[in-house]
């Protein structure tokens, strides 16, 4: 006996295919709002509220670090003096902290892992003053602020306003799970950046007020690093509005899948939603 098979039969039942490459069903976050493509393409793989302004804490940092990366004749190896106004600024707002010390001298790009790995807000407050212009401390904190918002413009990045160089916000730093993965993406583009986002732990070397040196440790707070195979950054955010916010990226197989979620209700629901997005992302 003969049976044959028309087009329109494998099309309509999927004899061949259709089961075996249905994709997966979309995941439920608890997070209010999350995002991810992928990185290599730009395809969108997830949303969820993803262009709901939010708060977004310190993954406002990914964008500090990028203004000072994009700066012309940049020189990671330039020295900045700590000055007592950065700590000043951590305790009055208890802010998390790279431990900076008053008077010694650090390095530009060990600011950068001050920044990023311990989410140092005295790193974030001493390059806004290095990288901005202007006669006074305020006038250059502000000037850089400026560039985060032109930068942001730049991107494409629509539903996203700066007011700080940390994510604590002055009543208006916002953004959304599509506008950070989009700002995340380009960061990634920084072989400096890279580096930085996917150290878990370093020790640097810095000169102390007196010509001597001391070592400061630091641990990234994006323990995704360590928990999800693949994982190669980006950067955490947490506050009182924000809640638990992360932007991440993996490879696996030479996929990139990044993305970002926003106002998660715990530290462990953030890890949850983010490992459900990214097995989703690259089951795609």
């Amino acid at each position: 006996m003969t049976v044959t098979i028309t087009t329109s039969a494998v099309l309509a039942g999927g004899l061949f295919t259709g089961q075996a490459y249905a994709a997966p069903p979309a995941p439920s976050i608890t997070a209010q709002g999350g995002f991810v493509m992928n990185n290599g393409t730009g395809t969108t793989l997830f949303g969820k509220a993803a262009d709901t302004r939010r708060s977004t804490g310190s993954t406002t940092k990914i964008m500090t670090a990028k203004v000072v990366l994009a700066q012309r004749g940049l020189n990671l190896d330039a020295k900045v003096t700590i000055d007592k106004a950065y700590s000043d600024y951590i305790v009055s707002k208890n802010a998390s902290s790279a431990r900076l010390i008053v008077g010694d001298k650090v390095t530009v790009r060990q600011l950068l892992y001050g920044l990023m790995l311990p989410s140092g807000c005295d790193a974030a407050y001493a390059l806004a003053d290095k990288f901005g212009t202007g006669t006074t401390r305020a006038a250059r904190v502000k000037s850089f602020i400026g560039k985060m918002n032109t930068e942001a413009r730049n991107l494409g990045m629509r539903n996203t306003h700066f007011d700080s160089f940390d994510g604590i916000s002055n009543g208006s730093n916002y953004s959304t799970p599509r506008d950070l993965t989009k700002l995340a993406s380009s960061a990634m583009k920084n072989p400096t950046f890279r580096t930085v986002v996917a150290t878990k732990s370093t020790k640097q070397k810095v000169t102390t007020r007196t010509g001597g040196y001391r070592y400061m440790s630091w641990n990234n707070t994006n323990k995704l690093l360590s928990t999800y195979s693949g994982a190669i950054g980006v950067k955490t955010g947490s506050g009182p509005q924000a809640k638990y916010c992360l932007v991440f990226a993996a490879t696996r197989g030479g996929k990139t899948v990044i993305g970002a979620v926003l106002a998660s209700s715990s530290e462990a629901n953030r890890a949850t939603d983010v490992k459900k997005l990214l097995d989703y992302g690259f089951a795609r």
